[in-house]
């Protein structure tokens, strides 16, 4: 591995920010492409990859062509997807944040499934400079594959939407370059 740079950059707001959103295909906002637009601005990377969903499918093609890739979509959050946390039992929401394995949404992905897909995702990217439009739950299985960070580790991370995280790939993993939230 030569030590090519991977950008992971979340989508830009959502249409529907502040709700539980995995499967959900909202749209983003204008607001939301213009802050992804100008993060991605200046960076020299010779492949784009999107999750399928739109809201990370936008804001990749108004950076560029983004090759589709589905094993970037945000964790299922099954029953949950779509509802704001205030509308989900806070008992059930606790569980899942202290052991999302354990106690997954309901009907939802366990956080060990979504490590899996992107492990996958990330063995199959070219060893050239790299931009992923993603989401925020992806991107800490990336910090969690690539730099050894535990799953309390990555939830400290603040990803706001538009956040840009660097990484400098070697092999066996990574180092964190830069974080632009």
């Amino acid at each position: 591995m030569s030590g090519a740079p991977l950008y992971l950059l979340r989508h830009g707001e959502p249409e529907l920010a502040g709700r539980m959103l995995g499967r959900t295909d909202c749209a983003v906002t204008e607001a939301g492409i213009a802050a992804c637009r100008a993060r991605a601005g200046g960076l020299a990377v010779e492949h784009l990859v999107a999750s399928d969903l739109r809201r990370a499918r936008d804001c990749a093609g108004a950076i560029g062509a983004p090759a589709i890739d589905p094993r970037w979509r945000e964790l299922d959050f099954g029953e949950w997807d779509g509802l704001a946390a205030a509308e989900i039992d806070p008992v059930a929401l606790g569980r899942f944040w202290d052991d999302p394995d354990a106690a997954p949404p309901p009907g939802g992905e366990r956080w060990g499934d979504l490590v899996g897909r992107v492990g996958s995702a990330l063995a199959a990217l070219p060893d050239v400079p790299t931009l992923v439009v993603t989401h925020g739950g992806p991107m800490r299985a990336a910090l969690h594959l690539l730099c050894g960070f535990d799953r309390r580790q990555v939830w400290a991370f603040d990803l706001p939407y538009a956040a840009l995280l660097v990484l400098q790939r070697h092999e066996g993993g990574a180092q964190i370059k830069g974080l632009w939230a």
